[in-house]
């Protein structure tokens, strides 16, 4: 695996299969697909920044790289890609052996090209913030003073704008400082460019071109009119400072059983618009903060009536969500725009009244129902914060106990859970789920319910960041923001207006790009006919990428089954090269290029060495990925079918077993952990959507497919690592067998920190004994997990939520729902002393294990 991670170091790319089949039915029986994870701006001290332009082949356009072949008597390099000879021009005169430019040192497979007099002057960053005014006095408080903190992070010299919107829009004219000015269009249409240069008065005083595209100071706009809406930092602090302390809540009156009337769409519309009139193809960020549902204009999902719920995954697979594929429509549209432009959608996403107001979950009793039943869960609940209320003959919980829908009070009464697709079920709606899915269904992360399902699609498409809170002034908004502006090891390094593309050998196709990015439709000989994500190009736009910005590349074994399969090609090598042209942070235009060779096998003689070249962390990044996908773009997939299939395959055909005997079944330690991170997969958030709201799932696949192997790998199955006075800090098995009385764990879920305290160290800890002399070593493992806790904290986006939880507790489930259930309520074998048992129907790892053997040996 140590090899893999030194790959990445230096050119920021992981591949599951990193010697290729050689033919495309051997790819085929691979199963995972021939892919990589790569990271385009992966930090890296090691890479050069060239001072000037690249040399590219006059045929395929790929750049010099040190696989090329070089003739230093004759100055001609010819192309690893088409094998077209190159003459080296003028400047490469002094070329030699003992002298080569550092784009043919072997080394250097990753170069960066930066060409002052190619790219032009530096250009600043803008940002334009949209901001929601629909909320409850406290949070636009809490917003207020996020926003302001963030403004004093902005660069002096990076270009603001302000919008405000509630029923209105308002677009604030920052460069008239006597007095508030703003522009107030109706929440209830979209706005098109036109309207925005005839409306907020561009041409006041002027003429109005007749003919051509209006757009920016360089095609008819003064530099005075921009200046009007977009303001260097240094120059507008005061007045943006001004405008946000005087943010209120929206006047229009809103009745006790309406909701606000918010026109997200319609501000986002007027957002995209104001850039595109203004800085066309500059480097720009919208960035939305949004505090509940839109209800009005276009984009709307929901009505303003309370009595109607928002869209469930139910109402979604039966179709009876109706405003749901309009308001997909309509960002898809404000996506095509923002690309088109070069710019970015950001989505800070906080709200909870949605959920603990409207949606609370159905559970129906298994036989009858009545109060005293009701009253022995909520004894059974725990502290506080489970409480289960009992109304009109049913039970009412505010949260799901342990993760699970399997739940039983103390004397093993079932409790049957409802809507089947939501995290909070509607009052009244009732359903059975299998309990294989049971314990999948994780605790809530956050409660938001704003239309993240539906702006999905445009946040995706150019690349921009979503954080997901329940509140602005909860942690995980307030440090999230602050960590995009500020200046340290761990910043974002945000970029901007990124072009991306890939060359290949001949007999490799690309299929597309499963991550942040829009298909710049450039058909070409790499295209296949076979399209996943992003595809039929080879080439894609990145309106927004920064250092931790990753993407999947699924490509596609051309190598026909013949006699000439093996001789096809004069070397046994294949060859990739990434191309991302981007506008650095700092301003100016930059090139890196990376340069890689892998190894192809054909035919059965090469099942080894594919097993030696198995990367299982990047194998189950990209199978999640896919499934993500698939789950949205095919009509009643099964997932789980799906994964089951292709790690019945795979151990088929790289497994070591006698036919017909499960017990002899064996996997190489290549393979050995990749179906543990099935099994872990077919659990999570990404594959099992029951316990998460529609917004929450498509936040969790956005971060999926933006970060890196390893983030992924934490995604799909969470570390643990334990603390004990018995040993130092170690990773322990994730399952419920690790919980002790006498133990400190931590779980790390990427989105989701959990310190969990055992029961006896939970009691110590209340009865102080930390503090008392002579206790120093019980002070220290208290304070050993917090410590590990801030370092994970500051090298992560978005920042994780931290729960601390006692043994018992009710926040024990955010422990429990990831653990494999070993030992359960219906387990023949106790759990240990001060041990815990998992109240679901879901297999164990062991029995999920015993079935993998039985069916793959076949």
């Amino acid at each position: 695996m140590s090899e893999f991670l030194d790959l990445e170091l230096q050119d920021g790319i992981r591949m599951p299969w990193n010697v290729i089949p050689g033919t495309k039915q051997d790819a085929a029986n691979c199963v995972v697909p021939v892919s990589a994870i790569y990271t385009p701006l992966r930090p890296n001290p090691a890479i050069p920044v060239l001072p000037y332009g690249p040399l590219r082949c006059r045929m395929c356009r790929s750049i010099l790289n040190p696989f090329c072949v070089v003739d230093y008597v004759a100055k001609i390099w010819v192309c690893p890609f088409c094998f077209q000879r190159n003459h080296f021009p003028q400047h490469y005169s002094s070329i030699s052996e003992s002298n080569l430019p550092a784009e043919l040192f072997p080394q250097y497979t990753t170069v960066e090209f930066m060409s002052t007099a190619e790219t032009g002057p530096v250009v600043p960053p803008v940002f334009l913030f949209v901001v929601d005014t629909c909320m409850i006095e406290e949070e636009i408080d809490y917003l207020k003073s996020a926003l302001a903190q963030a403004i004093e992070l902005l660069p002096d010299q990076s270009l603001v704008g302000f919008i405000t919107f509630g029923t209105y829009v308002q677009v604030h004219e920052l460069g008239f400082g006597l007095l508030p000015k703003s522009y107030v269009f109706k929440g209830t249409k979209e706005v098109t460019k036109d309207q925005i240069l005839e409306q907020m008065c561009f041409f006041a005083g002027k003429t109005k071109p007749t003919t051509g595209v209006i757009a920016g100071s360089r095609d008819g706009l003064s530099a005075e009119s921009i200046s009007r809406f977009l303001l260097p930092a240094s120059e507008c602090e005061f007045v943006l400072n001004s405008i946000i302390e005087e943010l209120q809540k929206d006047p229009w009156p809103v009745s006790a059983d309406q909701r606000a009337s918010r026109c997200t769409g319609t501000a986002l519309s007027v957002a995209a618009s104001l850039l595109g009139v203004c800085v066309p193809g500059s480097g720009a960020r919208i960035m939305a903060f949004i505090g509940g549902p839109s209800t009005e204009g276009p984009g709307s999902i929901v009505s303003k009536s309370l009595s109607e719920p928002i869209r469930s995954h139910k109402d979604l697979d039966k179709g009876s969500a109706p405003l749901y594929t309009k308001a997909v429509k309509f960002y898809e549209e404000i996506s095509k725009q923002l690309v088109h432009q070069g710019h970015v959608l950001d989505l800070f996403a906080c709200a909870l009244d949605q959920t603990s107001r409207q949606e609370a979950e159905d559970v129906r009793w298994q036989p009858g129902s009545n109060r005293q039943r009701a009253e022995e869960v909520e004894s059974a609940a725990g502290d506080g914060e489970d409480r289960a209320c009992w109304s009109s003959g049913r039970v009412w919980r505010w949260r799901l106990g342990l993760g699970t829908t399997s739940v039983r009070s103390p004397v093993g009464i079932a409790i049957e859970c409802g809507d089947g697709g939501s995290r909070w079920g509607r009052p009244g709606a009732s359903g059975r789920r299998s309990s294989q899915a049971s314990a999948a269904a994780s605790p809530p992360v956050v409660a938001a319910m704003v239309g993240v399902a539906e702006m999905k699609v445009a946040v995706e498409r150019t690349g921009g960041i979503v954080v997901l809170a329940e509140s602005f002034g909860h942690s995980v908004f307030k440090e999230s923001l602050q960590r995009i502006f500020q200046s340290s090891d761990n910043d974002l390094g945000l970029s901007f207006n990124g072009i991306f593309e890939i060359n290949c050998s001949k007999d490799v196709k690309i299929q597309g790009i499963i991550g942040p990015c829009t298909s710049l439709e450039k058909k070409s000989p790499l295209s296949s006919d076979t399209v996943v994500g992003q595809g039929s190009t080879s080439a894609w736009k990145m309106c927004g990428l920064d250092r931790k910005t990753s993407i999947c590349l699924v490509f596609d074994i051309a190598k026909k089954d013949g006699p000439d399969a093996i001789s096809q090609s004069t070397s046994n090598q294949f060859y990739f090269q990434f191309l991302t042209y981007y506008q650095h942070h700092e301003g100016q235009m930059r090139l890196r290029a990376t340069t890689l060779s892998r190894r192809w096998v054909a035919g059965s003689g090469g099942v080894q060495d594919l097993i030696d070249g198995f990367d299982q962390e990047a194998a189950a990044a990209v199978m999640a990925r896919l499934v993500s996908f698939k789950m949205e773009a095919e009509a009643d997939f099964d997932p789980i079918r799906w994964l089951d299939r292709a790690l019945i395959s795979m151990c088929s055909k790289f497994g070591d077993y006698q036919k017909e005997t499960p017990s002899s079944f064996s996997l190489s330690p290549r393979l050995s952990i990749f179906p543990q991170f099935m099994f872990n997969l077919r659990r999570s958030q990404f594959v099992q959507v029951f316990n998460n709201s529609p917004d929450e799932t498509a936040y969790f696949r956005m971060m999926l497919n933006r970060e890196n192997v390893a983030n992924a790998v934490v995604m799909i199955q969470p570390s643990l690592i334990s603390y004990s006075f018995q040993s130092g800090p170690e990773p322990v098995l994730l399952d419920v067998t690790a919980i002790a009385a006498d133990r400190i764990l931590l779980l790390d879920s990427y989105f989701t920190i959990v310190i969990f305290h055992g029961i006896t160290i939970a009691q110590w800890r209340k009865a102080g004994y930390q503090d008392q002399q002579g206790h120093e070593a019980f002070a220290q493992l208290l304070k050993a997990p917090h410590e590990e806790t801030d370092s994970i904290i500051k090298e992560r986006f978005p920042v994780p939520r931290l729960v601390v939880c006692d043994q018992y507790g009710s926040q024990a489930r955010f422990l429990l729902a990831k653990l494999n259930p070993s030992v359960t309520y219906n387990s023949d074998n106790p759990p240990p002393p001060g041990g815990d048992v998992i109240f679901t129907d879901d297999v164990s790892f062991e029995v999920f294990m015993d079935h993998l053997q039985r069916l793959a040996v076949q």
